[in-house]
């Protein structure tokens, strides 16, 4: 009975205190929905993804065997050491040189991410840059690149590109309905505790029932204002 009495005593404390309630949250999302909107630049994301390995057989001399399993797990585990070799400082430098571009190599390296893909020989190569032109330029050569150096460093049989990377259409960043919708959770969350914080230091008598908490005796009755 006494959990049904506290959630009512907020719920009234809650309601006392609405327009806090109302306000903080909507204004929380309006300054997020501002700046994912108008302030933030879109971010693209252009990916392409390549197979290091052994030259695929002649489909006629392919007839009839079998893929080396020993291979094709030590493929997998070489696509770590690939995607070092695809962020390594020669392969990023030569990218640069070759699209011009007046960046270091620690700015290029931000906007690269290399994952080898889980249970298989490819590995995938990202790029992220507010210019979708560039992000995809960029993936392309990089790729071009790291051929090169992993053809000359591990003296593998061929680097084999999967996707080529395209120009993106729509940008990955910001997420601006989720920025929103976080912001609007966030700020309803901090006018609830700033509420329970200003009743906690309000400890002025303003009803009959506060005073029966504050002396822990019944009123029997009350003066009405004239």
């Amino acid at each position: 009975m006494e959990e049904g009495i506290d959630i009512r005593e907020y719920w009234k404390i809650l309601r006392k205190r609405w327009t806090i309630v109302v306000a903080l949250p909507l204004i929380a999302a309006l300054i997020s929905g501002l700046v994912s909107f108008f302030i933030l630049k879109p971010v693209y994301q252009a990916s392409i993804t390549l197979i290091v390995g052994k030259k695929t057989p002649d489909l006629y001399q392919a007839a009839g065997q079998m893929i080396d399993y020993n291979v094709l797990m030590a493929n997998q585990q070489l696509a770590k050491t690939y995607a070092m070799i695809a962020r390594s400082r020669t392969v990023e430098q030569n990218t640069l040189v070759d699209l011009n571009l007046p960046l270091k190599v620690a700015e290029l390296d931000k906007m690269i991410s290399v994952d080898p893909v889980p249970n298989t020989e490819i590995l995938e190569i990202l790029v992220s840059n507010t210019s979708p032109e560039l992000a995809s330029s960029i993936a392309n050569t990089m790729a071009q690149e790291f051929s090169k150096a992993v053809i000359d460093i591990k003296k593998v049989d061929s680097v084999s590109i999967v996707d080529r990377a395209v120009i993106p259409d729509k940008p990955v960043l910001p997420r601006k309905a989720i920025n929103v919708l976080i912001a609007f959770i966030l700020g309803l969350i901090t006018s609830i505790g700033l509420i329970l914080l200003l009743e906690s230091m309000d400890n002025t008598v303003k009803s009959s029932e506060d005073v029966e908490k504050l002396l822990g005796i019944p009123v029997l009755g009350s003066i009405p204002q004239g």
